[in-house]
């Protein structure tokens, strides 16, 4: 089956953008590459258990396992050792990032608080947008009542796109809602 998202890229947003852009081929229109997620845990220094219950809310989140992330440098401040485990990541690609994108839209970013639009600035002259959520609680597979510390997590969007004016076209048309 496939995935609404992917079904409207596929059928809507390609021919639209190739119009937009005088691109010559599909191949040339942009794509959504992967989605990583990212949830840095600083507090798993003094207490593992906390990397614990993030990776438990990731794998929620994502669909899939994450990768514990490690230190790789020793800074003496956060009392923080080359090595120690302090947070997790996902990457998804295919049909697990059409799904993830689609709940983010369309369910998740709506239940934000104060919810005006994403910032149209978080783009990094490449192509890739990164967005940075507060709170873990917005996603419909974290139970409130399982949460004993609200986490913010990272959230990349990685495009094949040359230019931010390209991936913000296409992101507009997958339907990412852009603050006014």
């Amino acid at each position: 089956m496939v995935n609404r998202l992917k079904a409207k890229y596929e059928n809507e947003i390609v021919p639209s953008m190739m119009e937009k852009f005088n691109y010559t081929s599909i191949m040339q229109a942009p794509k959504v590459e992967k989605i990583v997620l990212n949830m840095g845990v600083g507090d798993a220094v003094s207490n593992a258990k906390n990397l614990d219950e993030a990776v438990e809310e990731l794998t929620l989140i994502a669909g899939q396992k994450p990768v514990v992330t490690r230190a790789k440098k020793s800074i003496a401040s956060f009392r923080l050792r080359e090595g120690m485990a302090i947070g997790a990541k996902v990457t998804l690609r295919g049909q697990r990032m059409y799904e993830f994108l689609d709940k983010l839209v369309s369910v998740s970013l709506p239940r934000v608080r104060d919810f005006h639009g994403v910032s149209k600035r978080a783009f990094d002259g490449r192509g890739n947008y990164t967005l940075g959520v507060k709170e873990q609680l917005i996603f419909p597979e974290i139970d409130f009542d399982d949460v004993n510390k609200v986490r913010g997590l990272d959230i990349v969007v990685v495009t094949t796109a040359k230019s931010d004016e390209e991936s913000r076209e296409l992101l507009t048309q997958l339907g990412m809602p852009f603050a006014k």
